[in-house]
Parts: C-alpha cells; structure tokens; sequence
C-alpha cells in the first residue's frame, strides 16, 4: 500500500496551514495513498508566544484539527495529523498527534513525550517545558498499513519508547518532526534507519522545511525507511507531497533475517564494579 508524506512550511495563520493540509489530504487520495502523514506542529509554527496564544485552542475547538477531520471523512483517507499544539486544562499545552480514519474519526492520540530544552552551538536555545506537558503512555494503533507507533520529533533520541511501540506490535513508526538545520544535517538520517534496523519496522517520518515566518529554519528531508534501513523517501528541502510504497513482505524478510524481537532480553540493573 502507498504512504503519503506532506513536507510543509508551516506558518503563524493557522487557517492558511489549514488550507495546505486540506489540499494535501486531496492530493494524496487522487496519488492512491491509504495514509497520509504530516509534520510535526503542522497547525502553527509561532515561537512568539504572545503572538501565538491568540491562536492556540483547546482540542475539540481546534479549527485545524476540524479541517483535517472533514477533509478525511470527504475523501476517504486516513491522516496520521503529525501534531498540534492544544490547550490543556492546567494551562499548559500538549505538542500532541492524530490518527483520523477515514470517516474523520479520532483513533488514536499522543502526546510528546521527551521535551527539548537545549542549548545549541548555532546559539539556537529552546525550552519546551517553558510551555508543553510531556506525555505519560506510549500510544500504538492499527491502520490500513499495519500497526503504528506514534512519536514526535525528539522522541526520535530515546531507543526505549521505540523498543517499547515494537514489543507492543508496530510494523510502523511516524515520527514527524520540525528538526533545526544542524541537528538534522548531523543525526537525522542516521536515527531514523537507526530505529527502523532496531525495530525491523517502516519508519515514516513527515517533516518541516526551510524558512518560516517566525525567523527559525528547519531541515526537511522528509523520508521513509524501510525494516532493513534502506532509503525508499527522502524528500529534500522543497515543501510538498512524496509518496512511498508499504510493502509488509519487507517487514517479514528483516525480521527473519535478523530476528532482534525474538531476542529481547530484559536488562537486569547494571553491576557497577
């Protein structure tokens, strides 16, 4: 089955970011995907918090998230909404994904679990726990290319969650992203065929490119890797669709060649001597 991957400039309107996934969502149905997946913070992408609260919502208020809901029930296709930044109760927010079937119901949500606070030699600094809750569970879900585990961005630097979504049955894993320039030209492709060789799974990841209104630049390369590590996707800098075949006999192959889940051992406590 076809995978469809979005790689977007995301902005500071929500409704014109709206109007590029909606048109995605109708590309991607006539390209013959099943699914289609988006980036990281597809809704808006502010680093301007005064600026951005104004568009900031709670989860069943959220006008982005109700596009993409109408436009997957309108065509017929599943939509993996890689996140949205929503409200939550205690006054802070989730960087948090969709699974959206295609009748426009919500299958599945996840919210980041690893938050990234640091401080970059480029002088970039960031501090998401200013804003964002991390996330408490580990979320998989079954879809019309197999089972997906569902991660964000910097979840993609901590193995365990990843152990964690193939014990528990993915054959898949999104991991949308909005990476800085030099952490993705330093260990993007290398920790996305990282996680595919230790998983013996698809690894689909949907990511944002180039200049954004707010002042900050992000990577791109947009890609798909298949459970041997190899490269079916990768997108590059321009914005827009790609599409990727999901062959499941690949899935079975990597896994009897080299058949790591088989042999998992629980780590005891290390004996430090």
């Amino acid at each position: 089955m076809r995978a469809a991957l979005l790689q977007m400039t995301s902005g500071i309107d929500p409704a014109a970011n709206a109007r590029t996934l909606v048109e995605g969502v109708a590309q991607a149905k006539a390209g013959g995907a099943a699914m289609l997946f988006t980036p990281e913070m597809s809704g808006l992408l502010d680093r301007d918090r005064d600026r951005a609260a104004g568009s900031l919502a709670y989860e069943d208020e959220d006008r982005v998230l109700a596009s993409l809901r109408e436009a997957a029930a309108k065509h017929g296709l599943w939509v993996h909404l890689g996140s949205l930044a929503v409200l939550r109760e205690d006054g802070k927010l989730a960087n948090r994904g969709f699974v959206i079937d295609d009748l426009g119901a919500i299958r599945a949500r996840y919210d980041k679990m690893h938050l990234f606070d640091v401080d970059l030699p480029s002088g970039e600094s960031w501090r998401e726990s200013n804003s964002y809750a991390p996330g408490e569970r580990a979320v998989t879900v079954q879809t019309p290319l197999g089972v997906l585990g569902l991660a964000i961005c910097y979840d993609l630097r901590f193995p365990d969650l990843f152990r964690s979504l193939s014990d528990a049955g993915a054959t898949l894993l999104a991991v949308p992203a909005a990476f800085t320039r030099p952490t993705g030209a330093a260990h993007w492709h290398v920790l996305l065929r990282a996680r595919a060789i230790e998983a013996a799974a698809f690894v689909i990841a949907a990511a944002q490119t180039g200049m954004h209104e707010d002042g900050r630049a992000t990577y791109g390369h947009s890609l798909v890797a298949d459970p041997w590590g190899e490269l079916l996707l990768d997108m590059g800098d321009p914005a827009g669709l790609g599409f990727a075949e999901i062959d499941p006999t690949r899935t079975e192959a990597a896994r009897a060649r080299v058949p790591v889940l088989r042999h998992r051992r629980a780590i005891p406590s290390v004996e430090a001597l």
